[in-house]
């Protein structure tokens, strides 16, 4: 009997060169050297407020600094894993377990059900969503019960009050959590990814690979007073994303959205979206997005970046060209370099 092998996935090359956030000047960069980034973004730089050598020769440290930790982030990475999965102790070990439906919201789970089923269609499964924009193909739909939602907080604050290892949860927000070196991707996202999302996501997002996902990038961010406040304009790398608020009190931070990124005046008269404890918000990951300043209290919320290889190894999402493949740990970035081999077991007893 012939199975597929586990496939290798990929990261581009790109990752150590492009979309360098820098949150005071508000600006994503590409970077090479010194030489390129006063002649690609002298002006823009200038305009934003690095006036001086001193200012000049500071975001050239940081870059320098951000190029370094993303080298060495996917070794890194398993290394926070390994110590995670040996010395710490959960306060939440329930939360480990593989995903049960009493997780989620009912809502959720018919709406999943609906999408597999025979004959199911996008108008049927309308009806079961929120349309948040026709336009923009935003949707929303509780996803988690409260009751959940309240455990895995208990649970993240007790990893973040912890001694353990931590890793930024993206290149832009500095506070949160990554589901995989908690050791959360196995028991909670990837049933969520395979069982119920990519059902909704095959019906709602066709031609983004939404019925072809086969990895994930998944994290809790978390804003609060002294900490980060608000996240600036962007796209996911991602096809699709889910992004799930689990609490706690908080005012502000809504979500803000624009167009496709690749659309001229992407970001003119935004959409803002209110975040509603245990529901989540479906949307593209090339749409142009960002939450305003929280106001007071905290905010955390999952986000899981949802990832076809059936598509983006035609085309990397960061930099627009055909990905230059190189090998990560984990899902990596989500490419593969070629369709899975066929291993025949038979002949391997």
């Amino acid at each position: 009997m012939a199975t597929a092998a586990p496939r290798r996935f990929c990261r581009c090359a790109c990752f150590c060169s492009q979309n360098l956030y820098v949150a005071r000047y508000r600006l994503h960069l590409r970077f090479r050297d010194e030489q390129q980034l006063r002649r690609d973004y002298g002006p823009l730089l200038r305009s934003r407020g690095c006036v001086s050598s001193k200012d000049f020769q500071q975001l050239l440290e940081e870059l320098e600094q951000e190029v370094g930790r993303r080298r060495r982030l996917g070794q890194e990475s398993a290394a926070r894993r390994a110590l995670i999965a040996s010395s710490y102790h959960p306060a939440r070990p329930d939360i480990y377990r593989s995903l049960q439906d009493e997780a989620l919201a009912p809502e959720f789970v018919a709406a999943a059900e609906y999408s597999a089923s025979p004959g199911a269609g996008l108008g049927g499964l309308l009806q079961r969503l929120e349309t948040v924009s026709e336009e923009k193909r935003i949707y929303r739909v509780p996803v988690f019960s409260v009751e959940f939602c309240q455990a895995l907080l208990e649970e993240l604050e007790h990893f973040e009050q912890s001694d353990m290892p931590k890793g930024r949860p993206n290149t832009m927000n500095n506070y949160g959590v990554l589901m995989h070196e908690l050791g959360l991707d196995e028991p909670l996202v990837t049933p969520l990814r395979e069982r119920f999302l990519q059902p909704l996501l095959a019906l709602l997002y066709p031609e983004c690979g939404g019925g072809q996902l086969d990895s994930h990038r998944a994290f809790v961010v978390k804003y609060a007073l002294g900490q980060d406040l608000e996240l600036g304009c962007h796209y996911d790398n991602a096809e699709l994303t889910l992004n799930v608020a689990l609490g706690k009190a908080f005012t502000g931070g809504a979500l803000y959205f624009g167009g496709l990124f690749q659309a001229p005046a992407a970001l003119t008269e935004p959409l803002e979206v209110d975040h509603v404890v245990g529901q989540g918000i479906l949307h593209r990951g090339g749409q142009l997005h960002g939450a305003r300043p929280l106001g007071t209290g905290e905010r955390w919320n999952l986000v899981v970046w949802l990832r076809a290889s059936a598509v983006r190894n035609r085309l990397c999402p960061m930099c627009c060209q055909k990905p230059d493949l190189v090998d990560d740990e984990g899902f990596g970035d989500g490419f593969t370099r070629e369709e899975p081999a066929m291993v025949d077991v038979c002949a391997l007893t």
